[in-house]
C-alpha cells in the first residue's frame, strides 16, 4: 500500500481531481460509499489513464449496513459505482451502533476478500478494544487500521498496538482539516525547510511509518502534498511537533457513533 494516498471526503464529484492526482503520481486513492465520492473516483480512474493495477484502490462500507446481507449488497454496490471488480482494501467505516454482532460484521469482511472483491480488508474508527475483539473475530488477517491522526491528537496508544499486532496504520484528516496551518511552530520548521506545512505535517507521519491521506481541490496543492518522501525532520523537530498533542484535539467524533477513544 503507497504511504501517500489521495482522500475524497467532501470532495464529492472528484472525478477531475482524481485523474489529476493520477496523473501527478499518486498511487493510492481512498473513498467510501459514506462520501459519495464513489462514482467519482471511479470516473477520474479511468479518465487518468493509469492502468488498474497500478492504483491501491480503497472504500469503505458504512456502520449501517454491518449485518452480514446488508454489508455484501453494500460491497457489490461499491463496486458497480466504482467499475471495478474488487478493490485493493475494504474497511468498516465505523462500529455499529445497533448491537450487531462483531463476529457478523468480521465474517461478512472476510468472506468479501475470500470471493476476490477486496484484496486486503481493514477497519476504521476503532478503539483498541474493538480492534481486540475483530482480530479474534475475523477469518481472515486484518491489514490496517484507518483512524484520525494529526499533530494535535495523541494517537500513541493505538500507534503502539497497531505495531505490536504488525498492522498498517493510515491517518486521515491528517492536515487537521487546514486548522494547522497557522500553527507557528509548524511555520517555524516548514520555514526552515524551505516547506509547506502541510509537507511538514505529512513529513511527521511518514517518518513514524504511518501512511496519510491529504485531500484537496486544488490541483496546485494536490501536486505539493506529494512532495513529501525528498526531505527529513530532525529528531528535535519531530519533538516540537508531538508537542502540539491537545486534549481536545480530535476533529471526527460523531456523537452516538464514535467509540470511547483511546
Amino acid at each position: 500500500m503507497p504511504a501517500l494516498g489521495f482522500g475524497t471526503s467532501q470532495l464529492g464529484d472528484c472525478a477531475e481531481l482524481v485523474a489529476t492526482a493520477l496523473k501527478l503520481g499518486y498511487r493510492h486513492i481512498d473513498t467510501a460509499g459514506k462520501y459519495g465520492s464513489e462514482q467519482g473516483v471511479g470516473e477520474g480512474l479511468r479518465a487518468s489513464g493509469v492502468p488498474r493495477e497500478e492504483i491501491f484502490l480503497c472504500t469503505k462500507v458504512s456502520h449501517e449496513f454491518l449485518r452480514a446481507g446488508d454489508f455484501a449488497r453494500k460491497v457489490d454496490e461499491s463496486l458497480k459505482t466504482l467499475q471495478v471488480d474488487y478493490v485493493d482494501m475494504l474497511h468498516v467505516h465505523w462500529p455499529t451502533i445497533d448491537n450487531i454482532p462483531l463476529a457478523e460484521t468480521m465474517g461478512a469482511l472476510a468472506k468479501a476478500k475470500r470471493e476476490g472483491k477486496t484484496r486486503h480488508i481493514g477497519v476504521a474508527n476503532f478503539n483498541i478494544a474493538l480492534m481486540e475483539e475483530a482480530i479474534s473475530t475475523c477469518p481472515e488477517p486484518l491489514a490496517t487500521l484507518q483512524a484520525e491522526y494529526h499533530p494535535y491528537l495523541d494517537q500513541t496508544k493505538v500507534l503502539d498496538y497497531c505495531r505490536k499486532h504488525d498492522l498498517i496504520f493510515t491517518a486521515y484528516c491528517p492536515l487537521a482539516r487546514g486548522r494547522m496551518f497557522s500553527d507557528p511552530v509548524l511555520a517555524e520548521i516548514a520555514n526552515t525547510k524551505g516547506r509547506t506545512i502541510a509537507q511538514v505535517a505529512m513529513r511527521w507521519l511518514m517518518q513514524q511509518n504511518v501512511a496519510a491521506l491529504p485531500r484537496s481541490s486544488s490541483p496546485e496543492r494536490i501536486a505539493q502534498n506529494l512532495r513529501v518522501f525528498d526531505f527529513e525532520l530532525s529528531d528535535d523537530e519531530m519533538k516540537k511537533i508531538f508537542a502540539l498533542k491537545q486534549p481536545d484535539g480530535r476533529i471526527a467524533n460523531p456523537a452516538g457513533r464514535a467509540p470511547v477513544w483511546d
